[in-house]
């Protein structure tokens, strides 16, 4: 049944409340980041529900709740989140934690063939419960918060843990559990990796259809940004939209009048930077071409002649297998998954068993018709030459 989160922005109110959940077997956790209004994201709330308890933690006046994390990282508590990858992330970055015993309903949905799986479509699903996504973009970052807004918070982690409970009961009565067990062990991994900010700009959509003289005015462009963002803790894109700035890449403005003509130029930011702006695009049309960006190389496999041929006849095996499971063939195994098949060319169940990208239970289900799969293609091959 629903109730009425705490609210907790005290020390000694969060670490009484933690105690007394110390001895619990299962908890739900959310987090509300920011990255759709801050530069930095970090967590800016803590949901947690139990069978009969809810809080919404508040971590910006409060010191690192130690008790949580020793909740978190015990084995024997089982932690229940929605789609726990950027939760994980967040908890990881901002506190050390390592979550040791993971359920993630997301996953246990979609091992389930549920194409529906995000948290409103589930909860409606199964208790016919709506929830309101009115502020789903809301900037958890701003304080005070509305009653609204936490009244909002506390339903992501309050039906959690009956959620689990159903999802946990139909995995078993599938055969599925030791899937979603293998799924959960490999989500505690989860972390952002320590990024090279100076090489990031090369991952943006668009950066590839470039030249390097374009490139390099990106590159300034970006650098810009990023330090205008991170003084006044905004989102890039508030700062400038990537649309907008790739356009400044193509044209090339060399004056404030063809600045201000790019579509989506922000007034302020013409009123606020022009120079700056336009700095940006003199100092990359004037970069000596031995020192012009290059996207690294990456590293190559032999792409013999065969290679979409065997990742051809794997995803026939997949498409077959999805319709017997009834799963979404991108869930039951990934093109990346396939294309690490292919690769290595495996001729037993145990050089299937490994290869460090797939996971067992899709050995089980699919092992042996990939091996046909790819015994087939070796013989037509050797057939036609």
């Amino acid at each position: 049944m629903p109730h009425q989160a705490l609210y907790l922005d005290t020390d000694r109110d969060t670490s009484s409340f933690l105690r007394s959940i110390a001895d619990v077997e299962l908890l739900a956790l959310d987090t509300e980041g920011a990255s759709f209004h801050r530069f930095v994201d970090r967590i800016y709330l803590l949901q947690l529900s139990t069978r009969d308890r809810s809080a919404i933690i508040d971590p910006l006046p409060i010191s690192k709740p130690e008790e949580l994390g020793m909740l978190l990282e015990n084995p024997a508590v089982q932690v229940v989140f929605h789609d726990a990858d950027y939760d994980l992330r967040l908890v990881r970055q901002d506190y050390g934690w390592r979550v040791r015993n993971i359920f993630d309903t997301r996953v246990a949905a979609q091992l389930l063939g549920i194409r529906a799986f995000g948290l409103s479509a589930l909860l409606e699903k199964y208790f016919g419960v709506k929830l309101d996504k009115k502020h789903q973009r809301a900037d958890w970052s701003m304080r005070p918060l509305t009653r609204d807004m936490l009244d909002y918070a506390a339903q992501d982690t309050m039906h959690l843990l009956a959620l689990r409970d159903r999802l946990a009961d139909e995995l078993q009565r599938a055969g599925r559990w030791e899937w979603a067990r293998e799924e959960f062990v490999r989500i505690e991994e989860t972390h952002w990796e320590d990024e090279d900010e100076s090489i990031a700009f090369l991952r943006m959509k668009g950066a590839r259809d470039l030249n390097r003289r374009e490139l390099a005015i990106l590159r300034e462009l970006v650098a810009w940004r990023n330090e205008v963002a991170r003084k006044a803790d905004r989102a890039t894109f508030r700062v400038l939209g990537n649309e907008p700035m790739f356009e400044i890449v193509r044209t090339k403005p060399s004056t404030r009048e063809a600045l201000a003509s790019i579509k989506g130029m922000p007034r302020g930011q013409l009123e606020r930077s022009a120079s700056d702006l336009l700095g940006a695009v003199r100092r990359g049309l004037a970069l000596p071409e031995s020192e012009l960006p290059r996207f690294p190389k990456a590293m190559r496999w032999e792409r013999d002649p065969d290679f979409d041929a065997r990742v051809s006849a794997l995803r026939t095996v997949r498409e077959a297998a999805a319709v017997r499971l009834d799963m979404d063939p991108g869930v039951l195994c990934s093109r990346d998954r396939l294309e690490a098949v292919a690769r290595r060319k495996p001729t037993t169940m145990e050089e299937l068993y490994a290869i460090p990208e797939l996971r067992r239970w899709q050995v089980e289900q699919m092992g042996e018709e990939f091996l046909r799969a790819l015994s087939g293609h070796r013989a037509t091959v050797e057939g036609r030459g």
